[in-house]
């Protein structure tokens, strides 16, 4: 063979490698697009993506979170992942499109994904949450006095107002509902546009603040912060705690037993009543939540919040 026959060889070799190279690497890249395309996986590992309402600090909501995933990790041998959102809404819509597995969800935001994902379920909830309470705080400085049951609300017409979340069921939308018991409308009985602190803490801070007369929130975050010395009563005060209501409680996904294998969602439940207030990690977790502990819950349990988010306006279908 002529040298020149020899380099031509060669050189087709070459050409055919790196072709082949090419191929490989283009392979590679629809791996790894398809991979990112699917935040639920990990290689072939399927990990359970949990997430919760904003309903307080940041901070304290990923010590809870992180606490419990490490908890579900051990429990269930999965691996478990807490994804923080922004807002309520953004909690709703990542569980409607699948982003999140199970949520923890307040009365009204559960009955929300719930109605936007077929098959979804409530699954659990603390035991607090069958006899739920929102309160009523108001400025030291505005004269208000204690009110001793919902038709006493009516003297807060004329107050400026503010709620928590929009989406809040204790922070909004059951306090709307006591109040349109008294023959209040937050469109026209207040003083001003009502406000929307956007969390619990942050409703203690503006009516604190003076930014608002009235606010309305969680019942267990302000008894909370009350005990830990979080709050001035020298500037804000409770005036009115309402009657009871379900509240809070986990959703899940309708296809975690698929996924992960099946009975995954009875394990999953049974892994949320089973933490245990003798165990000192499993204590915190318990704390942070501010329960004695979890138990079973079902979606019957909300028809009643339904109902009012649905006379409130707050869900349409």
């Amino acid at each position: 063979m002529t040298a020149r026959k020899k380099f031509a060889s060669w050189r087709s070799l070459i050409t055919a490698l790196l072709a082949l190279a090419l191929i490989a690497s283009a392979c590679g890249d629809d791996d790894d697009a398809s991979n990112a395309g699917n935040p639920t996986e990990t290689g072939s590992e399927a990990v359970l993506r949990i997430g919760a309402i904003p309903d307080q600090e940041p901070e304290r909501l990923q010590r809870t979170y992180g606490l419990l995933s490490d908890y579900l990790n051990s429990e269930l041998g999965v691996t478990v992942e807490y994804v923080p959102v922004t807002d309520y809404q953004g909690a709703v819509t990542a569980f409607s499109v699948g982003d999140l597995d199970v949520v923890w969800f307040g009365g009204l935001t559960g009955v929300q994904a719930r109605l936007e994902v077929d098959g979804a379920n409530a699954i659990a909830q603390r035991d607090i949450d069958e006899t739920f309470t929102s309160v009523f705080i108001a400025a030291a400085d505005a004269g208000i006095e204690p009110i001793a049951d919902v038709a006493g609300l009516a003297a807060l017409e004329g107050r400026s107002i503010s709620f928590g979340s929009e989406s809040s069921t204790s922070g909004r939308l059951m306090p709307q509902s006591f109040l349109a018991d008294a023959g209040l409308s937050i469109d026209s009985s207040f003083a001003g546009e009502p406000g929307f602190s956007g969390s619990h803490d942050a409703t203690i801070e503006v009516v604190s603040a003076g930014t608002y007369e009235v606010g309305a929130l969680n019942s267990q975050v302000w008894d909370d912060r009350v005990a830990e010395g979080a709050v001035d009563s020298s500037r804000v005060i409770e005036i009115f705690r309402t009657p009871t209501y379900y509240d809070y409680h986990w959703v899940a996904q309708p296809d975690l037993d698929a996924r992960f294998g099946e009975g995954f969602q009875e394990r999953l439940v049974e892994a949320l009543t089973s933490l245990d207030a003798s165990d000192e990690t499993q204590a915190e977790v318990l704390d942070l939540f501010g329960a004695g502990s979890f138990i079973v819950t079902n979606n019957g349990n909300y028809a009643a919040i339904e109902a009012v988010g649905r006379d409130a306006g707050l869900i349409r279908e």
